[in-house]
């Protein structure tokens, strides 16, 4: 008889913990990869007590962590969760939710590590902050949520606390896998609001926190991309994918892959729905209600493969995680909104250039102005669609989180993680020298 679920999981994290703490990365490590110049990208990851990462795997399946059903079975592989089948090496059933705790494991390989603060040009804390707040979210207490993140402000304060004070936190930085707007709430605010107040902490004013969705005039946080299901070893298997996607033929004009829309009350996404049900040759919708595609990519990346167009409306907050799943697929992206990803993922994407690889359509206009999307993305020539794709292709590399451990060939190729830290290093040398516009 087979041991349950739960025993399993349990088994799974505690390996997990035992690899992530063995790993070295005490000592100067110089680069494998052809930039070997650590000149400017030393970083020294932060000592943290395990309450403050490994404990909450340990813990997910509590009963305070309500949401255990969800992210508990994804903790595999680093966070990438299981192969989507036996016989897969690149894809996987991916929790983004899980991003710090991948970010982590990708930190203790990275080719510049420093055991002396002192010597870093930047300071990780391997706090998985938006993991954390499912305990202050949902705790007994008053206004818990307000607590979210004071434990970690006291220890670093309070342990070796000159590593703080060299540079007041602004060398420091941090991932937080989830929307900014979940965790700005003021510290004073009615507790019944969803969210927690860890962003307004004056505590973390000066750290660099690395988030999924950024708010609009952000002053600490900088968005990067959602993890994907898709995280190649080596060159070969990357470059397989990409050979796919530029041979793929595209047969269906547009595609909504998600759920939402079918309430009375005008939106965006209830105007596309519409239009697909009226165009069933032109449109395909993928329903994804009730997070049944979330773990499962089969179910939307074939599709995406074959269409052409790949539409993005806003839901509950402006991002989405189909941006990246479209781009990987060479579905153009169409936005209905510039907070979705034009003001989010600006080292990852060329904000100057979306006109290059994506459609805008303003949502005011589909709901309020009788605008049909499938008129506007008909009215775009085949040789168009064609560039827009082909640029489109050039920018998987930095979309996608390539597998930790990944072949040297691979690491080549600069991906969402790389960008990630090379724009973390610029931005914290340009606070530490006084410029804010970064």
């Amino acid at each position: 008889m087979p041991p349950p679920q739960s025993t399993i999981t349990t088994t799974v994290i505690i390996l997990l913990i035992l690899i992530l703490t063995t790993l070295p990365s005490s000592t100067h490590t110089q680069s494998t990869d052809l930039d070997s110049d650590c000149t400017n990208k030393w970083i020294h990851i932060r000592h943290l007590p395990p309450s403050f990462n490994h404990h909450i795997l340990t813990n997910c399946s509590a009963t305070h962590h309500p949401f255990s059903t969800t992210f508990c079975p994804f903790t595999t592989n680093h966070g990438l969760g299981s192969k989507t089948h036996n016989q897969s090496h690149s894809w996987f059933r991916t929790d983004p939710s899980l991003l710090e705790l991948f970010f982590h494991r990708r930190m203790l390989e990275y080719p510049c590590l420093t055991a002396d603060p002192t010597s870093a040009d930047a300071v990780y804390l391997p706090y998985y902050a938006a993991l954390d707040s499912l305990h202050y979210l949902h705790g007994q207490d008053y206004n818990f949520s307000a607590q979210h993140g004071r434990k970690l402000a006291k220890f670093i304060s309070k342990d070796s606390p000159e590593i703080w004070e060299r540079n007041n936190g602004l060398d420091h930085f941090l991932v937080l896998a989830g929307s900014a707007w979940d965790h700005a709430q003021p510290v004073d605010n009615d507790p019944r609001l969803w969210g927690t107040s860890f962003l307004e902490l004056p505590d973390f004013y000066n750290v660099t926190v690395l988030t999924l969705e950024s708010r609009a005039y952000p002053f600490q946080e900088m968005a990067i991309p959602y993890l994907t299901s898709f995280h190649p070893p080596n060159l070969a298997l990357f470059d397989s994918w990409v050979k796919r996607v530029r041979r793929s033929k595209r047969t269906t004009l547009m595609l909504f892959a998600g759920g939402g829309g079918i309430s009375s009350t005008p939106n965006v996404r209830r105007s596309i729905r519409l239009e697909c049900e009226n165009n069933t040759k032109l449109c395909e919708f993928v329903d994804c209600s009730n997070g049944i595609c979330e773990h499962d990519p089969i179910k939307f990346m074939k599709p995406m493969l074959h269409a052409s167009f790949c539409l993005q409306p806003p839901g509950d907050t402006p991002t989405r995680r189909s941006t990246f799943d479209s781009i990987l697929a060479g579905c153009i992206p169409v936005f209905f909104e510039d907070l979705s990803a034009k003001k989010q993922y600006k080292w990852h994407l060329p904000e100057d250039r979306y006109e290059e690889f994506s459609v805008m359509i303003p949502k005011e206009d589909v709901v309020f102005k009788g605008v049909s999307v499938l008129e506007v993305l008909k009215g775009i020539s085949r040789s168009e669609v064609r560039k827009m794709r082909e640029r489109l292709i050039e920018m998987i590399p930095r979309i996608v989180y390539r597998k930790h451990g990944s072949s040297l060939g691979l690491r080549t190729k600069k991906d969402a993680f790389d960008i990630a830290i090379e724009g973390t290093l610029q931005r914290i040398k340009a606070r530490l020298e006084g410029v804010s516009d970064l």
